[in-house]
């Protein structure tokens, strides 16, 4: 027997993966285990894991493609995933859609009609509130069936400015930096009615990003600050989570993985509610880390059989539970203790079923990002709406143009 155990792990071909999430010891334990557990389930293939922080892993990917020393399997955030397929970083996973049906979708990467890679979790945002702020105030417990329009959610933060009783009425958490203003700013432009790029063909931001309801937007947005509503981009936020408890802020916008934390301080005072109605329906971000595979893996099979190993609902219910993150399937979302029936945090599935949309799916969308930052803390600060989302629409623009419109795929070298 020992013989035949040794024989079958030396047959194994190894398999290269890289993970963005060294710095989080539990989600990396799991990772881990479904590791070894793949490696266990079968004789052909291998996966050995190497962990990096998630601030420089976008970065060790890129140096990795330019040196042509890619791993087997990729690590990816949801937003990019576009991008490194038409550079030439990712190539198509071999796995059937029945594999995927039963998905949210934005927990599948999807670029040209093909699966580039699978989430293990999705996230949502809503706003964390007390039950009892909301009652002392007069304002009504919204749903997600009846969302605050637009109306009611001024009139919300105008009446707990005025209470004096919190140094905010609502924290955006702007101080964080990267993905954050395109996943959870950008819904609320997305809710006026504009968008950070036409996604009828993603060839140009003119009109959406610089129209009509991009201009309503900005000005909202820029008298939030204007009004002392929210805190600046500048101001720092070490706990957002301890602000929200300690009074310091009445309501946050804020995910799930957070929830639980805000539940434990103040039991079933917590509410989390969803995003306001601006006019053109709810909206909330979608698409989180997911798994694929490299351009130049010459071990596609092994690799698409990890990814659609790791998808299984066990572990999407054990990664759901143990981190707080929304499991991608229903299966597995009844079988959590967090988001089945008898959990906390059930909600968060139907925010992200009924409200999410993606982030545009584009290679140019990681330019889009970077520009729409930039534009939100200068409108922020104070400078002319129109002008900034004038600028930010020609630069954009630009990029595209620059780029051929980003149609034809690129290949590492």
């Amino acid at each position: 027997m020992a013989l035949t155990v040794g024989t079958a792990a030396a047959a194994q071909t190894e398999l290269s993966m890289w993970y963005h999430g060294s710095h989080n010891e539990t989600e990396r334990r799991i990772i881990v285990e479904i590791v070894e557990d793949f490696n266990a389930s079968q004789p052909d293939w291998k996966v050995i894991l190497k962990s990096f922080p998630e601030g420089s892993y976008n970065d060790s990917v890129v140096r990795a493609a330019q040196t042509g020393n890619l791993p087997d399997i990729i690590d990816v955030d949801a937003p990019v995933v576009a991008n490194w397929a038409w550079l030439g970083y990712l190539q198509p996973l071999r796995i059937e859609e029945a594999a995927v049906e039963a998905f949210l979708p934005s927990a599948v990467g999807r670029w040209n009609g093909h699966i580039y890679s699978v989430g293990l979790w999705e996230a949502a945002l809503a706003i964390l509130t007390r039950k009892s702020t909301l009652e002392k105030y007069d304002i009504r417990l919204p749903s997600l069936a009846d969302p605050w329009s637009a109306a009611e959610f001024e009139t919300a933060l105008v009446k707990l400015k005025a209470s004096g009783e919190f140094d905010y009425p609502l924290d955006l958490g702007l101080s964080r930096e990267g993905e954050w203003f395109p996943y959870a700013i950008s819904p609320f432009l997305q809710s006026f009615g504009g968008d950070l790029v036409d996604r009828s063909d993603y060839s140009s931001a003119q009109g959406v990003l610089n129209g009509e309801a991009a201009l309503r937007f900005g000005t909202w947005w820029q008298s939030l600050f204007s009004r002392g509503l929210v805190p600046s981009p500048e101001q720092s936020q070490p706990n957002r989570t301890a602000a929200l408890i300690d009074g310091t802020y009445a309501m946050a916008w804020d995910g799930n993985w957070t929830v639980l934390d805000f539940i434990d301080a103040v039991g079933e005072d917590a509410v989390f509610l969803p995003a306001p109605d601006f006019g053109k329906g709810s909206v909330i971000g979608a698409g989180s880390w997911q798994f694929g595979v490299s351009a130049t893996s010459e071990h596609v099979d092994g690799a698409s059989a990890f990814v659609e190993f790791a998808i299984q609902d066990r572990y999407l219910s054990t990664i759901a539970d143990e981190l707080g993150l929304i499991p991608p399937t229903l299966a597995a979302a009844r079988a959590s203790t967090t988001y089945g029936p008898e959990g906390w945090l059930p909600g968060f599935v139907d925010l992200s079923r009924q409200q999410a949309l993606l982030r545009p799916v584009s290679p140019s969308y990681v330019v889009i990002a970077k520009v729409f930052e930039r534009a939100l803390v200068e409108i922020a600060e104070g400078a002319d709406v129109k002008a900034v989302l004038d600028e930010a629409t020609d630069d954009i623009n630009r990029d595209i143009t620059r780029n051929a419109g980003y149609v034809n795929q690129l290949s590492v070298d």
